[in-house]
């Protein structure tokens, strides 16, 4: 990528390391969170599946304020992170943190929609035969749902590389530090002739973000036929 400066290749390979590492903390959660609500009965499901959906609906700032609010220095559970080493305001693990947060609702759909789509009865045949609950599910369920899982991760992934709101709020755009691709393209489009600079980043962002999904589909009906026998 000759054709970009450095303070543009910063923010592309920042980007690329916090949609990466957002999709990797979202996943296990995310799988977890999908099946409760896809299988689990319990008090407070529909507010739980609120609070799940709930980064979907409100405005991305107040997501990031309300990440800071918890999670800043000064924040409830900021503050004791400081105290044993750990920050996430204004640094990239708190770019992470925030665009994990907003594709977390996203990434428990895609699954919570592929685990509904397998037949119980296939789990409980599994059970009756004397497996754990947690081997039938690694065993059973997640091969029949990798598809899915991976259509999640990649929508996760992409959602993560595109965030702005609730970044910028928590993290703000700190060059080199938290000024990830979106954040890049807005301050470019601040100066006067910066506007090559910011189209420049968005032709890579239309790249990445095609990529990605062209190489998750190629994977996903690769997946789908070795676990449909073909």
């Amino acid at each position: 990528m000759g054709w970009l400066g450095p303070e543009e290749w910063s923010a592309v390979a920042l980007s690329l390391k916090v949609a990466l590492w957002a999709t990797i903390w979202a996943l296990g959660p995310g799988i977890f969170v999908a099946y409760a609500l896809a299988r689990w009965e319990f008090p407070g499901k529909q507010v739980v599946n609120g609070l799940v959906h709930l980064p979907l609906i409100l405005p991305p700032v107040a997501t990031g304020y309300l990440l800071l609010i918890g999670f800043g220095t000064q924040g409830v559970l900021g503050r004791w992170l400081a105290e044993i080493g750990i920050v996430f305001a204004f640094r990239w693990t708190g770019a992470a943190l925030a665009a994990a947060v907003m594709a977390f609702p996203l990434l428990v759909r895609a699954v919570r929609l592929s685990i509904e789509a397998v037949d119980p009865k296939l789990e409980q045949a599994a059970g009756t035969l004397g497996a754990s609950k947690l081997w039938v599910f690694g065993t059973v369920t997640l091969p029949l749902i990798l598809p899915g899982v991976l259509a999640g991760a990649v929508l996760a992934f992409a959602k993560a590389m595109g965030e702005f709101g609730a970044t910028i709020t928590f993290v703000s755009n700190i060059p080199g530090q938290t000024r990830t691709l979106p954040s890049a393209i807005y301050s470019f489009l601040q100066v006067p002739g910066g506007e090559d600079a910011a189209l420049r980043l968005v032709a890579v962002s239309v790249f990445v973000a095609m990529a990605a999904l062209i190489l998750s589909e190629v994977i996903a009906r690769r997946v789908a036929k070795r676990v449909g026998g073909v």
